[in-house]
Parts: C-alpha cells; sequence; structure tokens
C-alpha cells in the first residue's frame, strides 16, 4: 500500500489520526473511536517504507538518533499532517494528526466574545490548556488569524511543528519551528524580544526557563499565548508556580497574578448523535478578585470565583458541560464522566 492511499482514506472520512504499527492493519481514529481499516496487518517493512516516503533525512536521522521525530508537512492541497514517527520493540511506528485546512471562527469553535477583547490588549498572558488532541492548537490559531485580521502587530509563533500556517494580512507573521528554525522555545523567546513583536505564541511551555521567558514577555509589554497540558485554571497557576523552585515561589506568584489575563481549559467530546466532535471550556477572565486569590495562595477559590463571575464571560467546565447537556449536545455518560462535581450536577438535574 501507498502512503498516498492511506492519506486520501483519512481526509475522505474525517478522520482526525492515522495509527501505523507493526502487527496490526492501519487505524483510523474517526469522532474519537478507533476504527481498523480492511487491510492486512503491516510488516516492519511495510511500516518503514511508509515512513521513509514522507519522511527527510534529517528527521530519519533523528529517528535513529533520538528514536523519534516530529514534523508536519502538506499532502498535495488536501490537507496537512503533524507527523510522530517513532521505535517500538525496534520496529517503525507512525503516528498521523490531521490539521483542518481551514481556520474556524470564534462561532465555529464555541468560544465566547469575551475572549476577543482580550485579544485587543496590549500585554499579558492567555493560557490554553488541556489534554493532548484537545484542540488546543486549533483555539490558539484561531485566536491568532483573529489578531492577524483585526490589529496592525508583529507576531511570532514558535512550534513543534508548524501546524496552521497563516498568511501576512493586517500583521505581520512570523512563525518559527522548533529544530528547524531555533533550538528551542525558551531560546525563541529571548531572541524574539528583539525581533520588535507585538504577539508572541508558544507552542508549549514545557520547561521552567520556557515558562520564565513567556511571563517576562508579558510583563515587559508583550500579549503571549501558550499551552500547558493541565486541566481547570486552578491547576494551571498551581502547576506554573510550583514548576519553580521553593524559593522564586513568591515572586513567580506576584509575576503570575500581574501578567495573567486568561486561561481557556478545554476537552472535546464526541456529539450524543455520534457524529463530529464538540469543544466544552472553562473559561477564567483575571478580575482583580482572582488576581488576589493567585497573590494570597488561594488558587483553589478560583473554581467558586469562575462561578460567580458570569458577568466577565467566565464559565466552569461543569456550567458549560451541563449546557452541552440542556441542548442535548453530549451524552449523560460524557457529562457525568467528565464533570469535576458529578454529585453537585446530578443534584441540579433531579432540582
Amino acid at each position: 500500500m501507498e502512503m498516498s492511499e492511506l492519506l486520501s482514506i483519512v481526509v475522505e472520512r474525517g478522520a482526525s489520526d492515522l495509527h501505523l504499527t507493526v502487527g496490526k492493519p492501519p487505524v483510523l481514529r474517526v469522532d474519537g473511536a478507533l476504527d481498523v481499516l480492511d487491510f492486512e496487518p503491516l510488516t516492519g517493512d511495510d511500516t518503514q517504507t511508509l515512513m521513509k516516503s514522507i519522511t527527510s533525512a534529517s528527521h530519519q536521522q533523528r529517528l535513529q538518533e533520538k528514536g523519534g521525530a516530529d514534523f508536519g508537512f502538506a499532502f498535495g492541497d488536501l490537507a496537512r499532517f503533524r507527523v510522530s514517527v517513532f521505535k517500538e520493540k525496534g520496529q517503525i511506528g507512525l503516528a498521523l494528526r490531521q490539521i483542518p485546512s481551514k481556520l474556524l471562527t470564534f462561532e465555529e469553535i464555541g468560544l465566547p466574545p469575551t475572549i476577543k477583547e482580550l485579544l485587543y490588549r496590549p500585554r499579558g498572558l492567555i493560557l490554553v490548556t488541556g489534554p493532548t488532541g484537545c484542540g488546543k492548537t486549533t483555539t490558539l490559531a484561531t485566536m491568532v488569524d483573529f489578531i492577524n485580521r483585526e490589529r496592525d502587530c508583529h507576531i511570532i509563533t514558535v512550534e513543534d511543528p508548524i501546524e496552521y500556517y497563516h498568511e501576512h494580512r493586517k500583521s505581520v507573521v512570523t512563525q518559527r519551528e522548533l529544530g528547524v528554525d531555533v533550538p528551542s522555545f525558551s531560546e525563541a523567546i529571548i531572541r524574539g524580544l528583539r525581533q520588535d513583536p507585538d504577539v508572541i505564541l508558544v507552542g508549549e511551555m514545557r520547561d521552567l526557563a520556557t515558562m520564565q521567558a513567556a511571563i517576562t514577555a508579558a510583563e515587559t509589554g508583550h500579549l503571549v499565548f501558550a499551552t500547558l497540558h493541565t486541566t481547570g485554571a486552578a491547576r494551571t497557576v498551581d502547576r506554573i508556580i510550583d514548576a519553580f523552585p521553593t524559593e522564586q515561589q513568591e515572586q513567580v506568584r506576584m509575576q503570575v497574578s500581574v501578567s495573567i489575563l486568561a486561561i481557556v481549559s478545554q476537552l472535546l467530546l464526541t456529539k450524543a448523535e455520534g457524529r463530529g466532535r464538540i469543544a466544552a471550556f472553562e473559561i477564567m477572565v483575571a478580575t482583580p478578585a482572582i488576581q488576589n486569590l493567585i497573590r494570597e495562595r488561594k488558587t483553589y477559590n478560583i473554581p467558586s470565583a469562575i462561578e460567580t463571575g458570569a458577568k466577565y464571560g467566565m464559565k466552569t467546565l461543569d456550567q458549560y458541560l451541563y449546557e452541552l447537556y440542556q441542548r442535548k449536545l453530549i451524552t449523560y455518560e460524557d457529562l457525568m464522566s467528565r464533570s469535576y462535581d458529578p454529585a453537585a450536577i446530578q443534584a441540579k438535574l433531579e432540582g
């Protein structure tokens, strides 16, 4: 089989992912569920050949040296893919994620208008958080696209790999890829501050140096976007502060309380009718009350501040899930399994 044949099936069926692993036929992920294709199980030679058909010499070398490589590539005009090639039990495996070719609008994603207002702010930190594969990159791409169309800015993105390509519109967009254009996220932010940026997007805050650089950039007059693999606003704040050595935590707590603008936590759920996915959000906007909770080490009170902050466009994940269920967009099972406080939701349903 040819890689082009498999990728055509991925596009045709609207799959989000393609998994190629030795001993099993190719597997798609469609609407969150795995779907095994009607092919023979793959051999080591098959996955080796399929890998070589899309992987550059430099990434093949990285695979040999490090045991894995990530990159993006275009499948003609049909789609773009983010690829992870890796070794497993001495064989080659691949996971390909289809990147939607069209940038979505705020309305299509389901983000509230409150977030749009924050995108006009001259400085601060906006975090998009959630588990792998929940659509964080898509949400960030929508925000960057909005700024690109509405404001005259210099936007710098640092990604691993670049997924969505942004054309220059009202803004100038500089997109840098980790391992190709720059060695690390932290290095890219520090160097980027000398490139006259207004907006900086950091693909992932995966280490201390990157967190420090992002917080500093937000403090020094830049609008900074970043992602973290956390769920919920309170846990996200704690995760950032706890990443620093004990003697620095008090100072970082102050910095975060001043620089944070919003935290958007998201999950991706299968729609109730079984076709298509829908996002659920928790939206925290940094009001003076929330900044105070961060400063005073009372992040455990953030969820109740979000719950009562509807006039600022805030919403807890449980409120959002409850609304989706009321609109018959998600199942009862998803409502209960994904909520933080299923007992409170059950009481609400019965009340």
